[in-house]
């Protein structure tokens, strides 16, 4: 019996197809050795981390005295920043925004100029694993992102006057000048350590100065000619201070003169004091108007933060991201 082709035999090969169609969906993306990340396909390499690592051992120093767990969260965190770049990067490229070299060779060249010792640029580029091709790149890819950010987001924003105005109104604490006052001191050093005899000897020198005083004595002079503080060559003249300027003693002392007035011996951390007040200036709050435009910058900054992560989340949100760091080798650059 000779079979005709007919509607199963149609099924069947629709259902085969679908199966491997299917199959190919559900087959694992298989991404070069040493991948930690990918954003849409475009891979972060374990090398890409170690330079970032190395560049992060470059500015802060402490590193090296960090737990394996605190290098964690570290390595995690520049991870996401990779990241963050990447979609950023992708971004500005669907976007048309494209940037020539001319800025990225006079930024190369800055850089440069901070290393004069002779071979200085490229030993920097060696610890930090980079060459000056990849630095190119970076730098390229870094101006493009700020292009970016500055098209749609920085220059949407806008602060107002009354957006100004009305954080200065609920946020008056911020703008208060507290209460300040001058004053002129003696100090004979006398410090914990010295020990008791060194402490009798300094006190009984601090009563001596203050007897001189009772007697008409003139306090700076007699500053010029005892005080162990620098500021004894003035007079013992300190300036204006506020609360929190000095150690406790001496401040709950000297706010509680009279202009004028002299206080009895004060004893610090520092050793003795003899204390004269000066002048006062009382708490006031700085005007609006004098404060305006400093306010509306910082305002317009923080709202650039706020928004320029939001930005992120948003372009990360539609983007297909991959972590693969616990699979990869936790290492960094060390050397």
């Amino acid at each position: 019996m000779r079979i005709i082709p007919g509607r199963w035999f149609y099924i069947t090969i629709v259902i085969m197809i679908l199966i491997t169609i299917q199959g190919c969906k559900n087959e694992k993306v298989q991404y070069p050795e040493g991948t930690i990340a990918a954003v849409n396909g475009e891979v972060i390499t374990q090398d890409n981390l170690d330079t970032e690592m190395a560049m992060a051992r470059q500015q802060f120093a402490g590193m090296d005295q960090l737990d394996e767990e605190q290098l964690t969260k570290i390595r995690e965190d520049i991870l996401d920043n990779l990241i963050s770049r990447r979609v950023l990067y992708q971004e500005s490229k669907k976007k048309g925004i494209a940037i020539d070299y001319s800025p990225v060779e006079e930024r190369l060249s800055e850089i440069k100029k901070q290393f004069p010792m002779e071979n200085g640029f490229e030993n920097m580029l060696d610890k930090i694993k980079l060459t000056e091709d990849a630095l190119k790149t970076q730098l390229l890819e870094g101006m493009t992102i700020q292009k970016l950010i500055e098209q749609e987001v920085i220059n949407n924003l806008k602060i107002s006057d009354e957006d100004t105005k009305a954080y200065y109104n609920e946020h008056t604490d911020l703008f208060k000048q507290p209460e300040k006052m001058k004053a002129s001191h003696i100090l004979v050093k006398a410090q914990s350590e010295d020990g008791e005899s060194v402490r009798a000897e300094a006190l009984k020198k601090i009563k001596g100065i203050q007897q001189e005083l009772k007697e008409g004595g003139d306090f700076a002079e007699l500053a010029k000619k005892y005080s162990d503080c620098p500021s004894g060559a003035n007079g013992g003249d300190l300036g204006y201070f506020g609360p929190g300027q000095t150690v406790p003693p001496f401040e709950e002392a000297a706010f509680a003169l009279k202009q004028g007035e002299i206080s009895d011996i004060v004893e610090t951390s520092y050793g003795y004091h003899l204390i004269k007040a000066g002048d006062r200036q009382p708490e006031v709050i700085t005007k609006f108007e004098d404060i305006k435009e400093k306010l509306a910058q910082y305002l317009k900054q923080t709202k650039i933060e706020e928004e320029v992560q939001k930005y992120i989340e948003e372009l990360k949100a539609k983007a297909k991201i991959e972590k693969f760091l616990s699979e990869a080798k936790k290492q960094d650059v060390t050397e």
